[in-house]
């Protein structure tokens, strides 16, 4: 009877406990919830850093503490349209610091919104403590560049990496057994060559080339300078402070209290907020954000079956069965009346996008139909590619990395790295195939032949599906398919895209479909929705604690190739059809 008493007793001070810190966070909840007050002429000040993410679910947390948020790329767009309209903010000060993406079309999203923000007649200064080369490509859109006197601008150009993992294969006695379609299909490279074929550098050139053009041209624009002169600039880079002002790239070489005094002197700053605190202003108080519905469905991260979750190798996962039931709540609202697919993804499980293209395309045979518009993000490659061409109308930023029309499978063979450990495995089978997918053997014939048919029938099915929505000869989709990424500016000149720009071009198009009027404001709902706690407790977790340990002592380039090329082995089975994009990083 005792032991009871003391059971009850302990139970209760557990959920006394609970109840009391519920109780808690809801009032910290709803002390963090009101809106902040904004002094007339103030400074919105945007201190971004790290890697902008995309919008969507966000954790639960974001809820109860908004300012926990860490800036995504729509947090910044839209605050800024906020502040072109905010009569209280007379200014804007950006300063970026740590960029750890080694994409672009995140960064010119936000780049056009500084300019649009310019159109308002406010100042918008930046000012970098220091001068990497992803910082200065977004503060060349502002008014005024300043440069912390002891830092340096490191402009220097663009050099793009890959790892090849068959070397340390080899060592520990393991055979990648990998099967693809598509000259440039490179995906299945870093597993199996040690190096880059002249397909694959043939790519790679092109992409960094056409990537380089374009932040030479945003530069030049935005200090005025013609692009030979900026070329030549870049090959003298990296430059002091001092010469970085001499040669134009920077207005002045200032501290942070030094550039606020400037703006204090024109009447500018006569207090600040901060992007965190900015956030929690509705934009329905400021006239923006009211009106019909547009339906945003975030499609970010590794395409594979089931929920979406993270992991800690990959990131965000986007799971089928969560973003198919996405697609059809919005297709049965009836208070939606476009739908944007926004796309941030290098692709994953053939047939996982298969079936999330299926239930695209269901919301353009439903009558009457809503309008879809697929906005591309940093990447929308290979089954990233797959989804969005559901779409009749494709925008992309000229940086998106997008197309690898192409697809892989097959398998990691470790009978060595067994051997290597003292391992024997022993294996008993009923059925011709059972052991087709076996870790200690290759493919024999037959099996190759199997695999090599499925390849090549789900290519042929992805080419002609790219060829009807894109309206173009299913050999002229072959000949640009093969596997091959492609810079969204080229991906438009081929036909693979229709116009480019960001998520706001997006919107534009998605009113226009709609019959809303152009210079209507519209309310966009993002789906799936904000995740649970218990989401949250439930996701999978597709790491082990010694994994974590591992990356946690690489730089975030190499983190990010690694867990790249590591995660067909960690997400997906053996002999699953995948249609992924190589991953590349560029400096």
């Amino acid at each position: 009877m005792a032991g009871r008493r003391g059971c009850a007793l302990v139970l209760g001070l557990v959920v006394l406990a609970c109840l009391v810190s519920f109780a808690g966070l809801l009032t910290v909840a709803a002390l963090v919830g009101r809106e902040p007050a904004v002094a007339p002429r103030s400074t919105l000040v945007l201190r971004l850093s790290g890697d902008l993410g995309e919008g969507g679910p966000g954790d639960p947390f974001t809820s109860i503490l908004p300012t926990r948020r860490p800036p995504s790329v729509d947090m910044v767009v839209e605050n800024l349209r906020k502040a072109k309209v905010d009569k209280r903010i007379s200014s804007v000060l950006l300063a970026p610091s740590g960029f750890q993406t080694p994409y672009w079309a995140k960064l010119q999203e936000v780049r056009d919104a500084i300019l649009d923000f310019r159109r308002s007649g406010k100042p918008i200064y930046a000012h970098l403590e220091y001068g990497g080369q992803s910082e200065y490509y977004l503060a060349t859109a502002c008014d005024r560049v300043f440069l912390v006197p002891s830092s340096s601008l490191d402009l220097t150009g663009l050099a793009s990496y890959e790892i090849f993992l068959r070397g340390t294969l080899d060592m520990i006695g393991a055979y990648p057994d990998m099967i693809h379609v598509g000259d440039y299909k490179t995906a299945t490279n870093q597993l199996t060559e040690k190096t880059m074929t002249p397909a694959h550098r043939e790519m790679v050139q092109s992409l960094n080339a056409d990537s380089f053009q374009q932040m030479v041209h945003a530069i030049a624009d935005g200090r005025r300078k013609s692009e030979i002169d900026v070329r030549a600039l870049v090959d003298e880079g990296p430059f002091l402070a001092a010469e970085a002002k001499a040669a134009g790239l920077i207005d002045d070489v200032a501290y942070e209290d030094q550039v606020r005094d400037s703006l204090k002197k024109a009447g500018r700053d006569t207090g600040q907020i901060d992007l965190g605190d900015y956030a929690r202003i509705s934009a329905s108080s400021l006239g923006l954000g009211r009106g019909p519905r547009i339906a945003v469905l975030y499609a970010s991260g590794m395409i594979t079956s089931g929920s979406s979750g993270f992991d800690p190798l990959s990131g965000a996962i986007i799971g089928s069965e969560t973003l198919v039931d996405s697609i059809r709540k919005v297709r049965k609202d009836n208070r939606v009346k476009a739908i944007i697919l926004r796309v941030d993804s290098p692709g994953g499980l053939a047939v996982a996008s298969d079936v999330i293209w299926r239930e695209l395309m269901l919301i353009r045979s439903d009558k009457p139909s809503k309008p879809l518009v697929a906005s591309m993000s940093d990447v929308a490659a290979s089954g990233g590619y797959y989804i969005a061409a559901a779409a009749p109308t494709i925008v992309a930023e000229p940086g998106t990395l997008t197309g690898s029309i192409g697809i892989y499978g097959g398998k990691i063979v470790a009978r060595g790295t067994y051997g290597k450990l003292g391992m024997n495995i022993e294996t008993v089978t009923t059925g011709r195939n059972a052991e087709m997918n076996s870790p200690v053997r290759p493919y024999n014939t037959d099996e190759r032949a199997k695999i090599e048919q499925q390849l090549q029938t789900f290519y042929e099915q992805f080419v002609e599906k790219v060829a009807e929505a894109r309206r173009l000869s299913r050999d002229r989709v072959d000949e640009v398919a093969q596997g091959r990424v492609w810079t969204g500016r080229q991906a438009k000149a081929i036909g693979l895209v229709d116009e480019l720009g960001g998520m706001q071009r997006a919107v534009a198009l998605a009113k226009q479909k709609a019959g809303i009027a152009a210079d209507a404001e519209v309310e966009l709902v993002s789906y799936p929705p904000r995740r649970t706690l218990y989401d949250l407790l439930t996701s999978r977790f597709g790491a082990s604690d010694r994994t974590l340990q591992v990356l946690s002592r690489l730089g975030f380039g190499e983190a990010s190739a690694v867990g790249a090329a590591a995660a067909p082995l960690a997400l997906f089975k053996r002999g699953e059809i995948l249609a992924l994009m190589p991953y590349v990083f560029a400096r």
